[in-house]
């Protein structure tokens, strides 16, 4: 492989510059627009939304570029079983294997999967990346082209923050558009691995993808660096009942309900068997959860398996474990420098390789790159007009507004009064920085603003100075400055927290609070500031902030993640009252005293007797600087349970044996079934109606997060789960309804010691934040034995 040609994008590394994309083009005609293509991959609802995309998208020129190399080109290279779109995707891959000698295949098994000429395919790179738009960390991304950037929306922590469903779908969709735009252009591959749900997106009754996305990182992995421990050899030591109930429905959930067609094993071994070959783990994942897609390593965690967990005693043990154990390619060399003396030495043979590549080469099939010319294909219309739209900024706006958590409003200081003749004082080493907005895993965004610039269009005066030199905040030499302009403007916002230098892959925190002397900077301000200040938290992890919350000399307190390219100005429209904010942590806020809690400790439950107090909200039993779900408005909200069952009865029959099982634990005082002898989940099924009155003076939208608290008679119960959320809008003085489906098979149940989810009986409780339902759940006595 031509390691020149490493940084191309996909299908592009044999292209000479003379066939590189053109910044100019000829106009197409509306009949070439609105082609219709001969074979449909779209649902009724989908083609109507592409069609009235093309059909505005008229109302200007529209420019054509060159399209990237692709398979089965005409005239010599079409006639292949594998180009033939009439063929099963099975029939196809078989095809495809059938035509590639030994070498040829060991060339497909890393992520800079080589060309073969002979048969006109190119090279191709797998790895694209597009956590929270397209990012450029991945080599299948290149931003040197016609796309010279795209929408960077919220990191996916401030997204979640807004539990909001449809945003998230619309946020996944918005993405995948410009990433089928970008590979167009030839600037990016179809294989993003980012865990975004519908960003592979499946089309009604058909196989194909728009694009295919990735679930990571299979499993356990929690810890990046920290006290000699790394995560290249790091050995997560779970419990079979935390591996049930914590681990791995995030992963089950990404599979069977987003439709992830690729799943990344990750750095870390699980019970001292690295990841990547750890076999009954991805084959839960194939056999159990009906993952139907490709299986690819973290970047090296395959040659890790040899170099730092030294797990194999040579290269050729490490290609060997992961193939037979479902690794289906390497991001990084390894399989390529060495499956062929795993072959010579007999530990690897050839069907070893023929089923990882069946693996990969359906999910290509799949995405239409073996169907012939992309111009031609569904999709084949998306280009550089559709990547920094005006609805995909105005989306980003949303996203960051919907985000945003209010966690701190004494005497209801926000929101500020829309007065275009204040003075404002922003402080704060990220006030002032465009390139802190996104977090990691970003490319280049389309309309970026600092913080400072999106507050200039509300106020008179905005005065910015630094105080720190950077969020390190290692110096107070810009303490007076800082202190100066604060003292002579009508409020001060001070922009605290974290950034890539305090939190980012291979590296983890040892403290909670805030960095260096960011706390003493934002004391000496609010000191000398003539009223309340406003503390604007950034960053992704947990942030000790207790003294600023019992502080009355700090009024309010935002926190808005990495808040994207739009950030600035939902920000500013939050705190001038243009938008009411209502966003959730997603996330527990632990103390600093949290980080005497040992990072390699696994465990999830609390266990009084060594003073470990868990971990999440569900199991954690110490103090908290703010909790899982808190966040406020500048509105009040009640809630009343309109409807929900009062008693449910596990019916008979069950499953065959377990009427005997049941009776066996009521005898021990343990009243529970295990979820897999109820012979239909399905039949116990309910929805609780939830009505939100507004009883504030403004409109606003409003998180509702329905909690469930289980019997605590048995052991490893959670203190409490989240069991369905929503979002809603309602106006002020209105009221507006819900209704959130529970599956108590899921929702009701979690898992004992052994790894079994268990559903027990008795007084199960509905919470609310100001509202609570009992619910009795019975085992039926006249269940039948089968």
């Amino acid at each position: 492989m031509n390691p020149s040609n490493l940084n191309k994008p996909p299908f592009q590394r044999h292209i000479n510059k003379s066939q590189q994309p053109k910044t100019a083009g000829y106009v197409k005609t509306e009949a070439q627009k609105i082609k219709k293509p001969q074979k449909s991959h779209m649902s009724t609802k989908t083609c109507k939304f592409f069609f009235l995309m093309i059909i505005f998208s008229n109302f200007y020129p529209i420019l054509t570029y060159p399209h990237p190399e692709f398979p089965c080109k005409p005239p010599n290279h079409n006639s292949f079983p594998f180009c033939n779109t009439s063929l099963s995707i099975p029939t196809r891959a078989k095809s495809l294997i059938s035509h590639l000698t030994l070498t040829e295949k060991i060339q497909q098994l890393t992520d800079n999967a080589s060309s073969v000429p002979r048969l006109g395919i190119p090279a191709y790179e797998w790895w694209s990346e597009s956590l929270h738009g397209i990012a450029e960390n991945g080599p299948g991304i290149s931003f040197e082209g016609v796309i010279t950037s795209a929408t960077s929306f919220p990191q996916v922590i401030l997204t979640a923050a807004a539990f909001n469903r449809s945003l998230w779908f619309s946020i996944a969709s918005a993405i995948a558009i410009k990433a089928r735009a970008m590979y167009n252009v030839g600037q990016a591959g179809m294989t993003f691995w980012a865990p975004r749900r519908f960003l592979g997106e499946e089309n009604d009754g058909d196989e194909s993808l728009m694009l295919s996305a990735c679930c990571k990182h299979f499993a356990a992995y929690d810890l990046e660096k920290w006290n000699g421990f790394s995560r290249y050899n790091f050995n997560a030591v779970v419990t079979e009942q935390d591996m049930e109930d914590t681990v791995q429905p995030p992963f089950r959930s990404c599979i069977q309900e987003g439709k992830a067609s690729c799943l990344m094993c990750s750095y870390n071994a699980v019970n001292g068997i690295p990841a990547c070959v750890k076999k009954n783990l991805l084959d839960t994942a194939r056999n159990e959860w009906g993952f139907q897609g490709y299986i690819t390593s973290d970047c090296g965690a395959v040659a890790t398996i040899y170099e730092y967990q030294h797990y194999v005693d040579n290269p050729e043990d490490a290609v060997a474990d992961a193939l037979k154990a479902g690794t289906d390619i390497d991001c990084g060399t390894h399989l390529l420098r060495h499956t062929q003396s795993a072959i010579d030495k007999g530990e690897v043979k050839e069907e070893d390789i023929d089923r990882a590549l069946f693996n990969l080469f359906s999910v290509q099939l799949r995405l239409g790159l073996f169907d012939g010319n992309p111009a031609n294909r569904m999709f084949g219309d998306l280009g550089p007009e559709d990547v920094c739209t005006k609805e995909h900024r105005a989306l980003a706006l949303e996203a960051a507004k919907q985000g945003i958590v209010l966690l701190k409003n004494d005497k209801e200081f926000l929101p500020l009064r829309k007065d275009g003749n204040l003075s404002l004082a922003i402080i704060g080493p990220m006030a002032n920085n465009v390139s802190q907005m996104g977090g990691g895993y970003t490319g280049f965004p389309c309309k970026p603003k600092s913080i400072c610039d999106g507050f200039k269009a509300h106020v008179k005066r905005a005065s910015f100075a630094a105080g720190c030199p950077d969020v390190a905040c290692d110096s107070d030499d810009g303490f007076d400055e800082a202190i100066k302009i604060a003292q002579v403007s009508d409020y001060v916002i001070v922009v605290a927290g974290l950034d890539l230098s305090q939190e980012r892959e291979d590296h983890d925190r040892v403290s909670l609070l805030l960095p260096g002397k960011q706390m003493e900077l934002m004391s000496s301000v609010a000191a000398s500031s003539k009223s309340p200040i406003i503390l604007v938290l950034m960053g992704g992890g947990p942030v000790d902030v207790s003294f600023a919350h019992k502080d009355p000399r700090i009024a309010s307190i935002l926190w808005v993640g990495y808040p994207g390219e739009a950030g600035a100005k939902a920000l500013a429209e939050v705190i001038f009252g243009y938008y009411n904010p209502g966003g959730r942590l997603p996330i527990t806020w632990y103390p600093e005293s949290f980080k005497e809690v040992p990072m390699n400790d696994m465990n999830m439950r609390a266990d009084p007797s060594r003073g470990y107090p868990g971990r999440t909200y569900r199991f954690y039993t110490g103090d908290r600087v703010y909790g899982f779900g808190q966040g406020l408005s500048y509105s009040k909200f009640a809630y009343k349970i309109v409807s929900a069952p009062d008693r449910l009865s596990l019916p008979g029959p069950m499953k065959a044996d377990s009427l005997d099982n049941v009776l066996q634990r009521r005898e021990d005082g343990l009243d529970y079934v295990r979820v897999d002898e109820v012979a239909s989940c399905a039949s116990l099924r309910f929805h609780v109606e939830i009505s939100v009155m507004n009883v504030g003076d403004l409109d606003g939208s409003h998180v509702v997060l329905l909690f469930a608290e289980v019997p605590r008679t048995i052991k490893g119960a959670p203190e409490k789960h989240l069991i369905g959320f929503d979002r809603i809008h309602t106006v002020s003085g209105g009221s507006t309804n819900t209704k959130i489906w529970i599956d108590p098979c899921r929702h009701l149940s979690f898992a004992n010691e052994h790894g079994k989810r268990i559903l027990p009986s008795g007084s199960h409780r509905l919470m609310l934040e100001n509202s609570e339902h009992s619910l009795l759940v019975e085992i039926a006595q006249n269940s039948n034995k089968q």
